[in-house]
């Protein structure tokens, strides 16, 4: 059989090599598999270590982390004023560490907080079928509803960290350039930097939640092809339509069934006097969005003709 023109990813390989030595370390005298249990099989540990040493995931983190570093450069080569007191949040960006954390999270949350999400569910399928690793990994043997399930508690795993990764980053340098002064809303309030840490904390939160709607849908699409970049982008460009949609006020009351109508809700907890309301509907409406997805994804995945 020619292996001419197929391209295997060697992490995937190297992970079927070690399920493989795992399962088949023993076979029994009627051919059977001594020891066989699929709780066994695709440990989290295996799956995790396997996509942190992926380049596209070393390349991801280290953008979140240098992105602060960016955006400082960027102030600091144009012209901003410290002690700023109303404004919008780019404005107010430089009047304390808070700000400049929210700062961060403000410019990444149309693309770049969406695109981590879906490049970690979009890719992890889709990847499997086009290193034509998934039917030996299947044949391991691994159910598929395991299968399915290690890697999308594994990508969000990544998607977490990469978005804690970002306010962290952010508050660490905000605080060496700008100090741990109180943060400022918009509207001139000034909330406390203790206040403000609560704040940014419950705001990553949300933002993690609320893009389960990405995920469930970039995981949808990863199931349903073999080409990664599609799954990914499929998603992203969902997201970027939903935003533009949103921005079209003649539809109305419409476009509060938008996924991304409520993405940057978030902003309401920095504050002295916090309306829930948005945000509890943006909580609810990810929820609904992100359970439609992922069960397509698993009915989709149980049923599936696997032919890569």
């Amino acid at each position: 059989m020619s292996t001419e023109g197929v391209h295997t990813d060697p992490h995937a390989l190297d992970e079927l090599s070690d399920i493989a030595s795992q399962e088949h370390a023993g076979v029994g005298p009627d051919g059977a598999v001594e020891g066989y249990s699929a709780r066994r099989t695709l440990r989290l540990g295996v799956e995790l270590r396997r996509q942190l040493k992926r380049r596209r995931t070393q390349f991801l983190l280290g953008f979140v982390a240098l992105l602060p570093f960016i955006l400082v450069i960027a102030f600091e080569a144009g012209e901003s004023n410290p002690n700023r007191r109303s404004g919008g949040f780019v404005d107010l960006a430089t009047a304390s560490a808070p700000n400049f954390v929210v700062l961060a999270l403000f410019v990444s949350g149309t693309f770049l907080l969406p695109m981590i999400v879906a490049l970690f569910f979009g890719d992890t399928i889709a990847s499997e079928a086009s290193w034509s690793s998934l039917k030996y990994l299947l044949a391991v043997p691994v159910p598929r509803q395991r299968v399915l399930r290690q890697k999308a508690i594994v990508s969000g795993l990544l998607s977490a960290f990469a978005l804690v990764l970002l306010p962290l980053v952010s508050l660490g340098v905000g605080v060496l350039w700008y100090g741990a002064g109180d943060a400022i809303s918009p509207t001139g309030d000034a909330v406390s930097f203790g206040d403000s840490l609560l704040a940014i904390a419950l705001s990553t939160v949300y933002i993690i939640l609320q893009l389960a709607w990405v995920a469930g849908l970039a995981l949808a699409l990863s199931v349903s092809t073999d080409a990664p970049l599609g799954a990914v982008g499929g998603a992203v460009l969902v997201a970027i339509l939903s935003q533009i949609l949103d921005q079209i006020t003649a539809l109305e009351g419409l476009r509060n069934y938008l996924p991304t109508h409520y993405a940057f809700s978030w902003m309401d907890l920095i504050s002295t006097d916090v309306d829930w309301t948005n945000l509890a509907s943006g909580m609810l409406s990810a929820a609904i969005y992100g359970t439609v997805f992922f069960l397509y994804a698993g009915r989709r995945f149980a049923r599936k003709d696997i032919t890569s």
